[in-house]
């Protein structure tokens, strides 16, 4: 349970990520799915910013609400073409890099 100083506290994604990260067994699991999550993660935080609905997304870009929901919650692969008109239709553009 959660004691009252704790209610409130911000947590900083980056921070708790850096720290799973040392745990070999996770960083596995992170390298192999980690990414994808990340994107569902940047486009539902685009969408909320744009207060946008998923329904009112999957009608811009002629798909359907479920499709958006799993999109955003990183459970299907989706083509870089599709995601490439999420953005857009959430007024972004996607960039794709290699480091």
């Amino acid at each position: 349970m959660n004691n009252k100083k704790d209610i409130g506290r911000a947590i900083d994604f980056h921070e708790v990520l850096v720290e799973k990260l040392k745990n070999p067994r996770f960083k596995k699991l992170y390298d192999k799915h980690g990414r994808q999550l990340e994107l569902a993660y940047s486009l539902l935080q685009l969408r909320k910013k744009k207060k946008i609905s998923q329904a009112a997304l999957a009608a811009k870009i002629g798909t359907t609400q479920s499709n958006i929901a799993r999109l955003e919650s990183g459970r299907q692969n989706f083509t870089i073409s599709f995601v490439s008109k999420v953005a857009e239709a959430l007024g972004s553009s996607l960039k794709i890099s290699f480091l």
